[in-house]
């Protein structure tokens, strides 16, 4: 049996941008940078974009509140390898002259509709080993929102599940709580 070891071309978020720059990937592009790799999106469905637009509308007013603001399907830069795309984020407000880092966000959701197993397995590691301090993902084929939190490492020492009949409570912003069936209709 022959065995051959192929090398893979990693990325920095540097000459990800200036891909950007010279054109070889466009704003258009559905794709972010994980671990150095450039990963392709898929589309956006209708229950996914839904609970995106009922997210935001929700958390708007409750975040301005907090001094933070929604950013939805924007980068946060985790590290020199890794620039994903989360759904939504509530960073900190105010004009930006770079992207978001970890400590400037508070919150990061993702919307799982056919990825679940690549935002459980591949993107929570990130954001916690980046010490992002709470993720929520809406499953939204089973009707759950999974509450992470307490980074520790790769993992969340924390996980909490809410579902039909109950609000989502965050763990690590004091008040805010949405209903389930609010973002999950």
């Amino acid at each position: 049996m022959l065995s051959e070891e192929i090398s893979r071309r990693r990325f920095d978020v540097d000459e990800y941008h200036r891909m950007l720059e010279v054109g070889l990937l466009t704003e258009n592009d559905r794709v972010e940078l994980i671990e150095g790799e450039i990963v392709e999106m898929n589309p956006i469905g209708v229950a996914h974009m839904s609970a995106v637009n009922l997210l935001t509308q929700i958390l708007v007013p409750l975040a301005s509140r907090r001094g933070l603001m929604v950013s939805v399907q924007n980068p946060v830069r985790l590290d020199r390898g890794s620039e994903p795309e989360p759904d939504l984020a509530l960073i900190a407000a105010g004009p930006r002259t770079e992207l978001p880092s970890p400590a400037d966000t508070s919150l990061v959701i993702e919307v799982s509709d056919t990825t679940l197993e690549y935002d459980r397995n591949v993107k929570l590691p990130l954001y916690a080993g980046a010490g992002i301090g709470e993720v929520w993902i809406l499953d939204l084929p089973a009707k759950k929102v999974e509450v992470y939190s307490g980074p520790e490492g790769n993992t969340y020492r924390e996980k909490r599940t809410f579902g039909a009949g109950e609000s989502v409570v965050s763990a690590t912003l004091e008040g805010l709580s949405v209903p389930v069936e609010e973002v999950l209709a």
